[in-house]
């Protein structure tokens, strides 16, 4: 278990290396309303460290070993290498070095409840969710959820030490710094093996962050997925389950869905109807999302009718199906999906959606995921009418030449005939701009910068 304690170590000044992160900024934004010293570098200037300097941090751009002036703590993201100047300083002065993980771990030891959400997908709408509907029923949480949250105005809102909600992420086990009184999983799939060895290995680590939960407190597990079911058998805390049917304790009857795409149902806890959810994300995936999250809050305490009031507020998180623009009738939407799983069920719920011919813009994301799931991304592209892939997004990866975007297209046109492979964005915006038809939808998919293309197309469709 970390050991660390930022009060009993005398801690006032920490310095972030990378502070310009939607997480670092956001932890840095939370220290300085605790009345901490903050400080940090980052590469590039931009609007988050503009807001971080207007807040009190002072902030540097580029990388250099002076700015390891006197902090009592240096906290790092993991895209931050051994050689980096600063760190390489805070090694030399010998000065204490975490991780964001570690960082935020600490940071949870000072509220009551930890609200932890995990899982392979979901995790940034149903962190939103709970937010929403704790933060409009005036239960005033500290917030950091990991994208862009309208009802909060960015990603970070520090309320009161009461509850404290973020994202649990898996990779290279960094949940496992955590603190939660409460955790959520969503689902459990292969992903991150880059890091990970096997689907056994992602299942023991979230056996792991499951034991970090105290006895008296909560687990709530998607029951309908197989692997999160191979997990929760034996666990030491309360637990709740929710899912398909009455197998679970939280589930819904009679879903619908309407013209947007967006579900209503009955929610039902162990044969109770608790009452009628209307939503306003499209989907079957952000319905579970949405029964998980209300799980959470009905815990809490909240009633279902102020859980439903609260979730009418809520219209996604950017770059989860988030609608770019709508332009002589041709739609423009960006989704984050960049897992085989991720994209199936986003396109499912654009089966829902009234739209003629549906173009899709995929980046891959990670060469590693690439290969490992090749397959299994020849095969979630069916049902699209105008399927473009771009190259490999590499992220904290290099290239090996192993893998390339040209080898998935061709793994995907032995189903779908109508797929190409398309290196430049500009020339992917001219073609879309030059072929789409009133009535169609455009979508563009990945974690990386595709989002780029539909912007400029929105653009361009605008003229």
């Amino acid at each position: 278990m970390f050991d660390f304690d930022l009060d009993k170590h005398s801690i006032n000044h920490i310095h972030f290396i990378g502070i310009g992160g939607i997480s670092m900024s956001a932890l840095a934004q939370i220290l300085i309303n605790f009345d901490y010293k903050v400080s940090g570098s980052d590469m590039n200037d931009s609007e988050i460290t503009k807001k971080l300097s207007s807040q009190g941090a002072t902030i540097h751009i580029g990388h250099n070993k002076n700015n390891i002036s006197s902090p009592d703590l240096v906290v790092y993201t993991a895209a931050v290498k051994e050689t980096n100047p600063e760190l390489m300083e805070a090694r030399t002065k010998q000065i204490p070095i975490l991780s964001r993980a570690e960082m935020l771990g600490l940071l949870m030891k000072k509220f009551k409840n930890n609200i932890a959400v995990a899982g392979t997908h979901g995790k940034t709408t149903t962190t939103s969710m709970i937010s929403v509907i704790l933060d409009y029923n005036k239960y005033s949480p500290t917030i950091l959820v990991g994208g862009q949250l309208d009802n909060i105005g960015g990603n970070v809102k520090v309320g009161s030490r009461d509850y404290f909600i973020t994202e649990a992420c898996e990779y290279v086990g960094s949940f496992l710094k955590f603190f939660p009184t409460v955790g959520i999983i969503l689902n459990i799939e292969e992903d991150h093996l880059d890091y990970f060895k096997d689907l056994n290995h992602i299942k023991n680590t979230f056996r792991e962050f499951i034991d970090l939960i105290p006895n008296d407190g909560l687990l709530i597990a998607y029951g309908d997925d197989p692997n999160v079911q191979n997990i929760i058998d034996h666990v030491n805390c309360n637990l709740i389950t929710y899912g398909q049917d009455n197998n679970s304790d939280y589930y819904p009857i009679n879903i619908s869905f309407n013209d947007l795409g967006y579900p209503s149902f009955n929610l039902y806890k162990k044969d109770k109807l608790l009452g009628k959810i209307n939503l306003r994300v499209p989907g079957e995936h952000n319905l579970y999302n949405s029964i998980a999250s209300i799980a959470c809050c009905h815990h809490f305490g909240i009633d279902i009718d102020h859980i439903n009031e609260a979730l009418n507020t809520f219209g996604g998180t950017h770059r989860r199906f988030d609608l770019l623009g709508n332009i002589n009738n041709i739609r423009v939407v960006d989704d984050y999906a960049h897992h085989p799983t991720e994209i199936e069920a986003t396109l499912k719920a654009v089966s829902n959606i009234d739209h003629s011919n549906l173009w899709c813009v995929f980046q891959p994301h990670t060469f590693t995921r690439t290969i490992s799931l090749l397959d299994e991304f020849s095969e979630a592209f069916d049902g699209v009418d105008n399927l473009i892939i771009t190259d490999i997004y590499a992220a904290r990866e290099k290239d090996t030449g192993q893998i390339h975007s040209k080898d998935l297209v061709e793994k995907i046109k032995m189903r779908n005939d109508k797929v190409t492979y398309m290196k430049e964005f500009d020339s992917i915006v001219d073609y879309i701009y030059e072929n789409a038809k009133p009535n169609d939808l455009v979508i563009t998919m990945g974690a990386g910068n595709v989002n780029r293309i539909g912007e400029k197309l929105v653009n361009k469709l605008k003229g």
